[in-house]
């Protein structure tokens, strides 16, 4: 394994064969010998000592996890007997307070009764009520006492008012129990049996009485001991008392209420003493007490499930009132009764009927807890068991971790190596060629440069392609965010492609929408990469039609479907059928219909965001359908016939992949075979905020033209073109339809362009229509322009230019090409501007011009290139052959205006050389503030020389180490002059922050 750490994909240069360069790491036999010995004697102690560790840490654990489980049960089984008696004790409560409820509804109905016979006989005279009124009324009133079997009312009669009683009742006052017969639970016998009351200071005669107790009438309630008691403590308290229990007639056990009648209503306050003097007489009332508990229990759910015992608890001994005598021996709850009587003191006692049930819970609980820690304790022994054999495995982990890591840097340090080792040969070899076509050479000769140019750049570009790949794979692949112009980033990538397209006779063309900003940040050399990737394939696979590369905003295609989908042959630029444009984007999830606009993953998510969607169309070969799922895998190509024929390495459409991913975007293709293929690709960049005035001259903003094309998208393209020169541009598909528009007086429009394809079609109206266009009395005449089809010859077709004097404009149409076409036709050309070339030479000499470089380059092929480049745009050169020397030249205060520094060198690296640059101008800097700066610095307030890095090696972690280094730039070999301008004119547009 540690022998393959060469790089995927150099293996077709050769590359594989410098991992000799990497030989694998090994340790020395002795060492590695004695580190395996120490590890294997470690972990044979280590594993000894665990087994007899175990022999008495198993036996204590078990002990500790049986305890736990003891308590956990004990706690869960107290907690389960908590919760049972926590149940009792509420349904007890609930019975107890349902029978008070019950008892005091019946004692207030008694005491209404006590109060009905205040008023209607005591009040009265005579009497409004008598013995069958009471009874009747007693009966009728029954429902409102359910708990009591029956009422009676005594009527308070002192000594003196005996005989007189008597003799207006018609009866004696009789004893309410016999002195034969002691048996007081059985209740008073009948009147006629019943002895006469002996003589006594008071009497209470029972004068009415409901029709089933009317045998007690005439009974004296002072005569039983009880009874003496219950009316002497009611008249002096005021409130209803109760007797002890004692047996009915029915054999069940009962309690009597009694309540005072006073002849006046006395106060809360009234003493005692008040109370026996008011009292006029006495209501009784007798209470069922076993049917009044039996009535609430049955009122209750869950009556069955406890066992309920009423108690008279006012003497040492309770008296049992209701329940079973067999109280048991279970948990029981006791619950407080308040009959309303203070004197007696009454208990229900609540007990279940059912066993407890066993505690299941607490039981599995707890063997459950017993089982978890047995399981616990075996996973701790098989870890303990286990650590050794994991601490050895760890070990042999990090040794092959450290391996792996030195293979990846050494991975890395092959790539950068390789990239240097490739790319400077080649700058001496493009560099050298460059030069060389700055001579005088005749037409072979420079066919023979451009040729060897162009492979070249190729093999550059290959290079290029499997060091992106590699760096996507590392997670390495950044993006810039710089302004740039779109639309002059499309017409460069149509420039490249212009030579191959008229070799094959395509039709290239570039419609950018206006909705696109004139200015965005992105990154515009990832998107020119992109861009050149999808026209270069179409280019490949394309042999007749078209290729069109198309721009607009997203909101454009989701908002208006208006746009040209070459679903029509007549719609297309060439006439020939394509595959549907609309099928490359259908799959987005940004024009999903499914997803809101919040859920939208590539949607903007602020104001100066925008989403671009740019389409290469072309009338190529297709994609086979069986090919178009592997079209984005790395190094697939369609099949082994196209690798043949077309070459490539199939890297080209996965590294776009990614670097759309990197956008924020998505991309996706439609395929037809023999018909096309368009590939579409979304991209999220940024508006720009600076005032960039729009690219149109003012020099043709007075000129309107007029487009002739009878296929409306390429006419569609030319107006593009046109508007953005300033030129106010009108189309017209039928040229009949205009020269009639002329002979009614019409305006003519200064310019007039005609599409090869459509001159041909209309000859018949050629002829008339020029001479319309040249009768007219003008000073300046219309100017015609022929839109020249690349598949067509201009030789063949010289005799027409010259018959009508045409201006002949070939396609690609790019706004600099049509610019200097205009001008040219229109006499205000200037020659020096005509040349081709991205930054022209009159704007660097103007940066460079006079300006004082050291160029520094261990390589003596790469020194003379970069001198010869810098010294062709005016600078003036001094070569250095190490970092030392560098050094010495640039050793403050010295005369350099900037530094280019290569970063690969013996003895001194670019990077240590700028290093100790930057502490000497440091030490300058701290004598210039403490004002000691030798007189050649005077009037300088900060001195710092411009380096900028030259090197072949593009890795992102060579970027990153130059600015670490405190290098100012960037710059890769081979020079090219757009990126030389870029970099020299963020120092010398501004000489006055540059030393």
């Amino acid at each position: 394994m540690e022998e393959k750490c060469d790089a995927p994909g150099l293996g077709f240069l050769g590359l594989d064969r410098m991992r000799v360069l990497l030989p694998p790491l090994r340790l020395p036999e002795k060492l590695s010998a004695s580190r395996t010995l120490r590890t294997h004697l470690f972990t044979n102690y280590r594993m000894r000592k665990v087994r007899d560790s175990s022999r008495w840490l198993i036996p204590l654990w078990v002990s500790i996890w049986v305890f736990i489980a003891s308590l956990i049960y004990l706690r869960m089984s107290y907690q389960a007997v908590e919760k049972r008696r926590e149940s009792l004790a509420i349904m007890c409560d609930d019975r107890a307070r349902m029978l008070q409820d019950q008892l005091n509804v019946s004692m207030n109905h008694l005491q209404a009764l006590a109060i009905l016979v205040s008023t209607f006989h005591h009040s009265k005279t005579p009497s409004a009520i008598d013995q069958k009124t009471f009874a009747w009324y007693a009966e009728r009133t029954a429902f409102e006492r359910p708990l009591t079997s029956g009422v009676a009312y005594g009527v308070k009669v002192t000594h003196a008012e005996r005989e007189q009683f008597e003799r207006q009742q018609g009866w004696s006052i009789k004893k309410m129990y016999s002195s034969k017969t002691k048996k007081q639970s059985q209740g008073p016998g009948n009147a006629e049996d019943a002895e006469v009351r002996e003589p006594a200071e008071e009497y209470a005669p029972v004068i009415f009485a409901q029709d089933a107790y009317k045998h007690v009438i005439s009974f004296d309630l002072l005569s039983g001991a009880d009874d003496r008691d219950n009316v002497l403590r009611a008249r002096e308290s005021g409130k209803g008392v109760l007797t002890a229990p004692f047996k009915l007639l029915n054999n069940r056990l009962g309690v009597i209420s009694t309540y005072a009648v006073y002849k006046y209503e006395l106060p809360p306050n009234a003493r005692p003493q008040e109370r026996i003097q008011a009292a006029i007489g006495y209501l009784g009332g007798i209470f069922d007490i076993e049917a009044l508990v039996d009535k609430s229990l049955h009122q209750l759910a869950g009556k069955q499930s406890i066992m309920v015992n009423v108690y008279d608890t006012t003497n040492e001994k309770p008296i049992s009132m209701y329940g079973s005598n067999d109280t048991g021996s279970g948990m029981c709850q006791v619950s407080t009764l308040n009959f309303g009587d203070p004197t007696r003191k009454h208990e229900m006692h609540c007990r279940f009927i059912q066993s407890p049930p066993w505690p299941w819970v607490a039981i599995t609980t707890s063997i459950g807890i017993f089982v978890i820690g047995l399981l616990v304790g075996y996973i701790i022994y098989a870890t303990a068991k286990r650590i050794a054999r994991v601490e050895d495995d760890f070990q042999q982990m990090s040794l092959l971790k450290k391996r792996a890591e030195d293979a990846d840097i050494a991975k890395s340090q092959f790539l950068a190596t390789v990239s240097h080792e490739i790319r400077t040969p080649m700058n001496g070899v493009l560099g050298m060629l460059q030069m060389l076509m700055d001579t005088d050479l005749d037409t072979t000769q420079q066919d023979y440069v451009r040729t060897a140019q162009a492979s070249g750049k190729a093999l550059v570009s290959l290079i290029n392609e499997v060091l992106d790949q590699a760096k996507i794979e590392s997670g390495k692949l950044e993006l810039e965010a710089v302004p740039f112009d779109l639309r002059t980033v499309c017409d460069d990538i149509l420039s490249l492609f212009c030579g191959k397209a008229q070799e094959k006779g395509l039709e290239l063309a570039v419609f950018v929408s206006d909705q696109v900003p004139q200015t965005l940040i992105g990154d515009p050399g990832r998107i020119r990469q992109i861009i050149t990737n999808l026209v270069g394939n179409s280019i490949k696979f394309t042999e007749r039609g078209h290729i069109y590369l198309t721009v607009h905003v997203v909101e454009e295609v989701m908002h208006c479907l208006e746009v040209e989908t070459g679903t029509q042959y007549a719609n297309t630029l060439s006439g020939y059928p394509v595959a549907n444009r609309k099928c490359s984007w259908e799959n987005f999830r940004l024009f999903s219909r499914e997803l809101n606009s919040s859920e939208m993953p590539f949607a903007p998510v602020a104001s100066d965001s925008i989403s671009l969607i740019i389409s290469v169309e072309d009338t190529g070969v297709g994609i086979p359908s069986d090919a178009q799922s592997r079209v984005f895998t790395p190094f697939m190509q369609v099949g082994p016939s196209i690798a043949r024929i077309h070459g490539g390495t199939g890297i080209g459409l996965s590294i776009s992949k990614c670097l759309v991913g990197l956008m924020k975007g998505e991309i996706g293709f439609a395929s037809k075979p023999q018909v096309g293929s368009t590939f579409t690709f979304t991209a999220v960049l940024t508006r720009a905020h600076s005032s960039v005035n729009e690219n149109k001259l003012s020099e043709f903003k007075e000129i309107n033209a007029l487009v002739v094309d009878h296929r409306l998208v390429r006419a569609k393209v030319t107006k593009y073109h046109l508007q953005r020169l300033g030129v106010h541009t009108e189309l017209t598909t039928d040229l009949d339809q205009y020269i009639s528009e002329i002979n009614c007086g019409s305006q003519i429009a200064k310019l007039v362009l005609i599409d090869k394809e459509t001159w041909l079609k209309e000859s018949h109206s050629i002829p008339l229509l020029v001479t319309k266009l040249r009768n007219k009395d003008q000073p300046d005449s219309t100017k015609l322009f022929l839109l020249e089809n690349p598949k067509s010859s201009v030789k063949s077709n010289s005799h027409i230019f010259r018959e009508y004097n045409l201006n002949v404009i070939m396609k690609p149409l790019r706004a600099s090409m049509l610019q200097v076409s205009l001008q040219r036709a229109l006499g205000g050309i200037d020659k020096m501007h005509c040349r081709n070339g991205v930054v022209g030479n009159s704007t660097l000499g103007s940066l460079l011009h006079k300006k004082r470089i050291i160029v520094v380059d261990d390589n003596i092929v790469n020194l003379k290139v970069a001198a010869g480049a810098l010294k062709k745009y005016g600078a003036e050169v001094t070569c250095a052959d190490s970092g030392k020397k560098a050094i010495t030249l640039l050793k403050p205060p010295h005369n350099f205006d900037a530094c280019f520094m290569d970063i690969q060198m013996p003895e001194m690296d670019g990077f240590e050389a700028t290093r100790r640059i930057r502490v000497m101008e440091r030490d300058l800097n701290e004598q210039i503030e403490r004002g000691e700066a030798p007189p050649e610095c005077a009037g300088v307030r900060q001195w710092r020389t411009p380096i900028l890095a030259m090197t072949a090696d593009v890795i992102q972690a060579t970027h990153e180490q130059c600015l670490k280094s405190e290098m100012d730039g960037y710059v890769s070999k081979p020079f090219e002059g757009e990126q030389l301008y870029r970099e020299v004119a963020r120092f010398f547009l501004n000489q006055d922050q540059v030393q």
